[in-house]
C-alpha cells in the first residue's frame, strides 16, 4: 500500500512515499491518484536499489518491505 509521509495530498511534489511490493509495477504519479495535469506517467525501477526518485518531479519513493529475490 502506497503511504505518503507528510500531509498534503498533491500528487507529484517533492515528497517521500514508502511502498509495499503490492505496489510494483511502481509508476509516478502513483496509480491512485487522478492527475491529468501531472507529468507523463513514468514506471521507476525500484526493485534493485530500494530507493528511486522521480526524473520529473523529484519525489523519492522507498520500497518498505524490500526482500532479496536472489
Amino acid at each position: 500500500m502506497l503511504k505518503k509521509t507528510g500531509t498534503d495530498d498533491q500528487a507529484c511534489t517533492q515528497r517521500l512515499y514508502e511502498v509495499t511490493q503490492a505496489d510494483l509495477p511502481l509508476s509516478c504519479p502513483p496509480r491512485d491518484k487522478r492527475v491529468w495535469d501531472a507529468h507523463p506517467r513514468v514506471y521507476l525501477p525500484i526493485e534493485e536499489t530500494g530507493a528511486v526518485i522521480c526524473p520529473y518531479c523529484s519525489a523519492k519513493y522507498i520500497l518498505k518491505d524490500m526482500t532479496s529475490t536472489k
